[in-house]
């Protein structure tokens, strides 16, 4: 066949993609929202496993540096804000060689501690990085980078936050009754931090962080930021 130049068109080489790049975008979105078995996905699309398998694995990183830009500076975006904290467990397999580490006592469960920050709105500022389940928030925490992000704003935790300056509630005295002001205020403090699990349950609209993840552990990271990417991508558009 010639073309409109009069040259040759050249003929096409290999084996033609299953699915195309709308398609395979479409299949990573919906394995990251949905989580299902990737064998499903496969029969639901008309594709092989490994196929699914190699799609998500390219286009994950892909879609994280594309969406990149929507992702605001937390220190910049939390400015003359008070800044809720709160850590949640995404369960995992019950990985051999991590069981130990990634088993949270709290949850009796396998899973990855992230910490979510978000305004009194219920606006996400950031996601940490994965850390170990086993680790309790206080350690989550001083281990991220919020820390040093959210040195110089008001902010409040849950009991779990006590002792790294983050306002939170007050315990109960050993071998005493809860005093009257303490109540008042406790309760108060769990009115606000209703906003910070508000953003983690958007957050975990995607399934993938709501179920169980079932992917190599070494991907997991990248995951997360895919997945924080789509959630500031969703709300600036």
């Amino acid at each position: 066949m010639h073309t409109a130049l009069g040259g040759s068109e050249p003929a096409a080489r290999g084996r033609p993609c299953v699915l195309g790049l709308y398609q395979s975008v479409v299949l990573v979105l919906f394995l990251l929202r949905q989580n299902p078995v990737q064998q499903v996905a496969a029969e639901l699309f008309g594709v092989s496993q490994s196929t699914v398998s190699r799609r998500l694995a390219l286009l994950g990183p892909l879609l994280e540096r594309v969406l990149a830009e929507f992702v605001p500076d937390p220190a910049q975006a939390s400015s003359g804000k008070v800044v809720l904290v709160d850590g949640t467990l995404v369960t995992t397999w019950d990985w051999a060689c991590h069981g130990i580490e990634l088993f949270s006592g709290k949850h009796r469960d396998t899973g990855f501690n992230l910490q979510i920050a978000a305004t009194l709105d219920g606006d996400l500022l950031a996601v940490s990085a994965p850390v170990p389940g086993s680790w309790h928030d206080v350690r989550a925490w001083r281990e991220s980078e919020f820390e040093a992000l959210f040195t110089d704003r008001e902010t409040i935790g849950d009991l779990g936050y006590i002792g790294t300056g983050i306002l939170t509630g007050r315990r109960k005295p050993p071998g005493q009754q809860r005093p009257k002001a303490d109540k008042i205020f406790n309760h108060s403090l769990s009115v606000l931090r209703a906003a910070v699990e508000r953003a983690i349950a958007h957050l975990k609209d995607w399934k993938i962080l709501a179920t169980r993840y079932r992917g190599p552990l070494s991907t997991f990271p990248n995951i997360v930021r895919t997945i924080t990417a789509l959630a500031f991508f969703r709300t600036t558009w």
